[in-house]
This record gives C-alpha cells, sequence and structure tokens, in this order.
C-alpha cells in the first residue's frame, strides 16, 4: 500500500520542504499599457532559497484537507540594459539596481483518494488558492513596487506508484488555466519511508504561470530542487 494516503494513518499529518529555486523566465509589464516589459531574470536566476510547510487532516478513510504555506522571495542586484517605465516611475540603465519577486501562496485542499491498489493510489481534489504577490524596483531612493492579492481556484491531483516497501514515485499537482492567465505547480518526488511515522522526500517541483490582463502583464518559470520530511501524529 502506499507510504502516505493508507486507510490505517493517524489523523494528523505535517511535512516541510526546503530547496533552492531558480528562475528562467520571470518578464513583468506595469502597466501593461504604457509599461515596459522587464525581463527581471537580467539580474540573475539564482539559486536563491525556499520552504513550504503542509498539513493533512483526515477526514475518512479516503478523503483529507490539507492546508499549505509556501512563501517565495527572490532578490536580487543588478543593472536594467535599458531605460524602463514600471508603475509609473522611470529607471535609469545602468544604475544598480535591486529586484524583488515576491509570492506567497495559502491554500486549503479537500482530496480524495480514488484508487487504493497494492502498489498504486491516486488523489484527486479541488485547490483555493490564495496568491499575496508583490514586484519591487529600487534604484537608490528611486523605488517603484506592484502588491497583488488575489484568489485562484485549482484541480488537485496526486499519484503515488509503489515501487518497494520502502521507496514510492510522486507526482503533486495543483493547475489551471483560463483566459486572463494559468498556474501549474508540480511536483516528481521520491518518497522514502524512513520510520513507521515519518517519510523523506526528494526531487522537483516547478511552478509556471502569470498574467496578460489589463493593469498586469507577469509570467514566470520557477524551478526547485526539494528536500522534505513528513511525520504523521
Amino acid at each position: 500500500m502506499c507510504l502516505s494516503g493508507r486507510a490505517d494513518e493517524t489523523l494528523l499529518g505535517v511535512r516541510i520542504e526546503a530547496g533552492p529555486v531558480w528562475q528562467t523566465i520571470n518578464g513583468v509589464q506595469i502597466p501593461s499599457t504604457g509599461g515596459t516589459r522587464i525581463d527581471l531574470t537580467q539580474f540573475g536566476k539564482g539559486p536563491s532559497l525556499h520552504f513550504r510547510l503542509d498539513a493533512n487532516l483526515k477526514l475518512s478513510d479516503r478523503s483529507e484537507l490539507r492546508a499549505l504555506y509556501a512563501p517565495l522571495a527572490i532578490e536580487l542586484d543588478g543593472t536594467l540594459s535599458q531605460a524602463a517605465s514600471f508603475q509609473g516611475v522611470t529607471l535609469s540603465p545602468g544604475v544598480p539596481t535591486t529586484a524583488r519577486y515576491m509570492f506567497n501562496s495559502y491554500r486549503l485542499t479537500y482530496r480524495y483518494r480514488f484508487i487504493e491498489g497494492d502498489r498504486f493510489c491516486l488523489w484527486a481534489g479541488l485547490t483555493a488558492k490564495v496568491r499575496d504577490a508583490e514586484v519591487r524596483l529600487a534604484q537608490g531612493s528611486v523605488k517603484a513596487s506592484k502588491e497583488n492579492i488575489g484568489f485562484v481556484p485549482l484541480l488537485h491531483l496526486v499519484a503515488q506508484h509503489q515501487l518497494t516497501e520502502r521507496f514510492a514515485l510522486r507526482m503533486e499537482i495543483d493547475a489551471l488555466a483560463a483566459p486572463q492567465g494559468r498556474a501549474e505547480d508540480i511536483a516528481l518526488l521520491g518518497v522514502f519511508g524512513i520510520h513507521e511515522k515519518s517519510n523523506l522526500y526528494l526531487g522537483y517541483r516547478t511552478i509556471e504561470g502569470g498574467a496578460d490582463g489589463a493593469e498586469v502583464y507577469t509570467f514566470a518559470w520557477l524551478h526547485f530542487f526539494s528536500i522534505g520530511l513528513s511525520y504523521r501524529l
């Protein structure tokens, strides 16, 4: 049976995940009309550090709630290659500039285990996500920032294949696409059973998406190397 999500699990489980994160795409244009398209990767691609914490509450043998807190902040120093207009502020090229990209995520998920076999388990559900985002550019006393707090509904899917008694491969997805934009959080993880109540997670996570609206254009693609530890209370 699956290392996590078993019918004999205890009531509450917690997991912490951390590691380095890189950005390969991070473009912003604020406002969408009149602003300058700025590539934040020109300040560097990383790595920065990230962590996330989630808790799973068992509702029945097959259903559970997940609460996730995933803060993220990338701050890099560099220079602009050309003059740029951001939030109505003009920024100069060749001047030391600090770029800060913040994307904190708070999520609540209901998921149900539709398949529970000897070696394969499948969960599906819905995630309610609240994003707390900010893009900030600063050149000495010249500063401009754009903050945004919004709600995003996501589809949720987890698939896990048990290869041995103590090792499994796991895929986790929170994602949805709409005309206004898209959001994808996808992880491919190895799960190692290290104790009857504890698992070690090791793998790759990617977050991609953004929005192209009347006020804001922003799209990013981030890559995470993740190490995690879970414990069932």
